[in-house]
């Protein structure tokens, strides 16, 4: 479930954590450059979520 709201924090419509990113930076960087900055983490998403998935001990631990 963490994962999958790390993810919504880092995608558009919302991207929450980009646009606290850009409020910090000021007119340092645009949004877009933002954007483009971060869709390599945003294309892990799903690979790691798919992975917990498919391996669930990676979560809990248990043998």
């Amino acid at each position: 479930m963490a994962v999958n709201l790390q993810t919504s924090f880092l995608t558009p419509p919302f991207g929450f954590s980009l646009f606290y990113l850009h409020g910090a930076a000021g007119d340092a960087l645009r949004t877009a450059e933002i954007y483009r900055g971060v869709l390599r983490f945003i294309g892990l998403q799903p690979l790691v979520l798919a992975r917990l998935i498919l391996f669930p001990v990676l979560v809990t631990g248990a043998v």
